[in-house]
């Protein structure tokens, strides 16, 4: 399916991976509102879209874009273990990527989510403060203090 042996992997093991060609179905560019391809769709069992991947990335940004994608299926489930995991393992393995920093800041939201302790995002602004100081993800963060 993918020439890395990783995505590859993470595809089979954790999706129901469909391929569309706009070509042959066209009423699918409409439905799933495509405005470019590739385009990555990550829908929830219900078909409700949890991610969206959109033109070519190296293997590194997809990767940790498709792990978001899973963590963001389990936070609409209310499955906040299961999200964590996910978070946690975008910002580890895809930390130098554009999903590192976004998978931290939803690491401590769904962390937050789980225990209703204001702790879970000071650590996460804290954690921006070591990792992540001039992004977004670290201004949206700093509103937790740390």
């Amino acid at each position: 399916m993918y020439p890395n042996p990783e995505v590859t992997s993470l595809i089979r093991d954790t999706f129901r991976a469909v391929r569309i060609h706009i070509k042959e179905q066209p009423g699918a560019w409409k439905r799933f509102a495509i405005r470019w391809t590739p385009t990555i769709l990550i829908l929830s069992p219900e078909g409700h879209e949890a991610r969206r991947i959109e033109g070519y990335l190296p293997v590194d940004e997809f990767l940790g874009q498709l792990r978001l994608g899973l963590a963001f299926m389990a936070v609409n489930q209310k499955d906040f273990a299961t999200a964590q995991r996910w978070f946690d393992e975008a910002a580890s393995k895809s930390a130098n990527t554009d999903a590192g920093p976004e998978a931290l800041y939803w690491a401590g939201v769904s962390r937050y989510s789980a225990s209703h302790k204001a702790e879970e995002l000071r650590k996460t602004t804290q954690q921006f403060k070591d990792r992540y100081q001039n992004t977004s993800w670290a201004k949206r963060a700093s509103i937790w203090g740390g």
